[in-house]
Parts: C-alpha cells; sequence; structure tokens
C-alpha cells in the first residue's frame, strides 16, 4: 500500500530527470553545429624598457649608433685647377697683334665631393684614395658645420685609401671595431654625402665578406652590403648596430650609377694596417718578389700535365729582382707559400705583400713537373703612382 501512494513520484521524478537531459542535449548540439571561435594570441613578454626574457635583442631603432658615429663623419670637398691652352688659331702673329697673346694657360676650378672618417681627436682622417687623388685644395665639413682645410699624411691607391690630417684637436673621433668577426646577415649601416646633399644614414645587412676578383683596386678583401651607398659616400663610413667602425665604403656596382644594393666597403682590419704605416712611414710597406704571375686554372693545369693542380704559374721574372736572385724561372708553378696552399694569384699576392720586406720566405711547387723547394729574400714592394 506504501509503495503504491510512492509510485506517482518516482514517476515524476524519472520524467522530469528525461526532460532535463533532453534540454541540455539540445543546447550541446547547438555548440556542436555553431562552435566558438578560438583565436591564438602571442603577447609579449617584455614590460616597456626592459630586455626580452629569452631569444636575440633586435633594437627598434638605430639612432644610438648613428649619434654615437656621426658626428666623426665627414664631408670632403676638393678643388682641382685644370689649365687650358688656347686653339693654335691664336698663334698668329696678326691675331696677337689686335687681341694681345691668348695662348697664356687659362685655368678652370674642378670640383668634387666625398666623405671621411675621422679615427683620433687630434684630427687624422680617413677617406678613399680617389676622392683627393690629384686634388690641390682639400676642405673638411663637420656636421656642426665647421669647415677647415686638410692636407694629405699618405695615399695607397692600391688599396683606395688616404689619410688626412687638420688642424683642430679634440674633435668628435669614431670607435673601431672588428670586421674580422662579421657575419652574413649582421645590421649594418652606411653614414656619408651621396649626391653632396648632405650627412645621409641608409641601413642593410652584410651581404658577403672576402669579396675579391672586382678590378677595384690591387689589394682586395671588400665587404659587400645592400646599404644603399652611392656617389659622395665614398670614404664615408661602415659602421655596425654598436655604432662601431667596421669599413670604409669605396664602390658601388652600378649601371646607372646610383645604388642597386650592391656596394662594397674596405674592412677595417685592413684599413688599420694601412693607416697605420702611412702615419709612420707615409706609404704602406709591402713585400714584392718581382714577379708576374696568373691563376692556375683547370685548363692551364691540363696543360702541364695535372688538371688536379693548384696554385700559380710564374709567367714572368723581373731581372735582378728578388725572384731571380733566388732562382725562380717563368713557367715554374708555385703550389705553397710558406706552407700554405695557394687557390689563385690573389691569395699569392697578399701573402707577398704581408710579408716584411728583407724576411724570407718559402716556395714550394712544380718545374718540369717535378717538385721543387726554394727561399726567396723578400723586397720591398715599388710604389705604385696612380
Amino acid at each position: 500500500m506504501f509503495l503504491r501512494k510512492l509510485l506517482p513520484y518516482f514517476i515524476q521524478g524519472i520524467a522530469a530527470g528525461l526532460i532535463l537531459g533532453l534540454v541540455l542535449f539540445l543546447l550541446n548540439s547547438i555548440d556542436l553545429f555553431h562552435p566558438t571561435q578560438v583565436v591564438e594570441i602571442k603577447e609579449s613578454v617584455r614590460s616597456p624598457g626592459n630586455t626580452p626574457a629569452t631569444g636575440p635583442v633586435t633594437p627598434v631603432s638605430y639612432a644610438a649608433a648613428v649619434e654615437a658615429a656621426a658626428p666623426a663623419v665627414v664631408n670632403i670637398y676638393t678643388t682641382k685647377f685644370i689649365s687650358r691652352r688656347s686653339h693654335p688659331f691664336f698663334d698668329d702673329p696678326l691675331f696677337r697683334r689686335f687681341f694681345g697673346d691668348p695662348r697664356l694657360p687659362r685655368e678652370r676650378r674642378q670640383n668634387s665631393l666625398g666623405s671621411g672618417v675621422v679615427v683620433s681627436s687630434d684630427g687624422y682622417i680617413l677617406t678613399n684614395n680617389h676622392v683627393i687623388d690629384g686634388s690641390d685644395e682639400i676642405l673638411v665639413a663637420f656636421a656642426d658645420g665647421r669647415t677647415v682645410a686638410a692636407e694629405v699624411v699618405g695615399t695607397d691607391p692600391e688599396t683606395d685609401l688616404a689619410v688626412l690630417k687638420i688642424g683642430l684637436q679634440d674633435i668628435p673621433s669614431i670607435v673601431i671595431g672588428h670586421s674580422d668577426q662579421l657575419r652574413v646577415g649582421d645590421v649594418v649601416l652606411a653614414i656619408g654625402n651621396p649626391f653632396g646633399v648632405g650627412q645621409t644614414v641608409t641601413q642593410g645587412i652584410i651581404s658577403a665578406t672576402g669579396r675579391s676578383h672586382l678590378g677595384i683596386s690591387t689589394f682586395e678583401n671588400f665587404i659587400q652590403t645592400d646599404a644603399a651607398i652611392n656617389p659622395g659616400n665614398s670614404g664615408g663610413a661602415l659602421i655596425n648596430a654598436y655604432g662601431e667602425l667596421i669599413g670604409i665604403n669605396t664602390a658601388i656596382f652600378s649601371r646607372s650609377g646610383g645604388s642597386q644594393g650592391i656596394g662594397f666597403a674596405i674592412p677595417v682590419s685592413l684599413v688599420k694596417t694601412v693607416m697605420a704605416q702611412i702615419i709612420e712611414h707615409g706609404q704602406p710597406i709591402r713585400g714584392w718578389l718581382g714577379v708576374e704571375i696568373q691563376t692556375l686554372t683547370a685548363e692551364l693545369a691540363e696543360s702541364f700535365g695535372d688538371a688536379a693542380i693548384k696554385g700559380i704559374v710564374i709567367a714572368g721574372v723581373l731581372r735582378g729582382g728578388p725572384a731571380d736572385k733566388a732562382g725562380l724561372r717563368a713557367g715554374d708553378i708555385i703550389t705553397h707559400i710558406q706552407d700554405q696552399p695557394l687557390e689563385d694569384a690573389t691569395a699569392a699576392l697578399n701573402l707577398i705583400a704581408q710579408t716584411p720586406p728583407g724576411e724570407s720566405i718559402r716556395l714550394r711547387g712544380l718545374r718540369n713537373g717535378r717538385k721543387f723547394e726554394l727561399e726567396a729574400k723578400v723586397g720591398r714592394r715599388p710604389t705604385r703612382r696612380p
């Protein structure tokens, strides 16, 4: 009897549970057909003014680097006086009787511009040789408006470098970096005076290092960059993201005369050596053997009977020169200098030039198919005039 009275309540409870379950099922079904859209975002883990907890630090601005280096980058204005003689027609005595003697030389001024970098507070400035070559007057203009005459301390046409000196003291100078630590992809900034518009900064990366065989100068070991370098930038600074000098801008590769993303700079490792010798001796001091050399190509090596040989061929020997005294002959193949294998003529030229005059170097190679070895006493490389 008691169970019969409770039975309706059990039925009502079960029915209510089924109805509630059906409602929940229908609500969940709606979510399945119309799922909620979730967007993932990555928020910065760095609060303003702090560096990231992990990963490389990439500056938002290079203003600090430019502020450190730009005051030491100067504009260089040069003047060359060119004499012109009158037309031979004026040699006629009758003409001279009425118009005087116009055969006297007439002068015209030829102006050009470039850039330079102050490397010491007592007035030494680096620039390219081609910027000041043949100039009669050289003016250096600072970013603060000061202009002062400069004199040439010395030049090196074979690396296209020149050192100037001005009479000012305690001037802004640049911090010298380390070009031998550069990597392809490093950020660089070029500072100079393109087209005479005034000091300009362009930004890019290191595209390559150790570029040679460009025909720009005798000793080539260029930094290649896509930072915009234009006429007027020559002699200016190539700096890293810390404002340190890593190269002297020297040339562009262009069919139009403007920047096409291929510029070249002389690495500061080479610049420092040349600059020190110019300041001390007035010119660079390099080793010399008195030989004409050429790279041993695969075709040329095959003509000697072994296409696998690498090195250089002695194409000519200067009579009475260091190589001649050591016994080198035209046709000799040199494979090693100081036990260093040679890949091409550029490598051989650099090794010889880096050897101080008076020291001896060991040469290994082949003569008429037979191995030979000898020592040559290095002489001093004659100064090349532009």
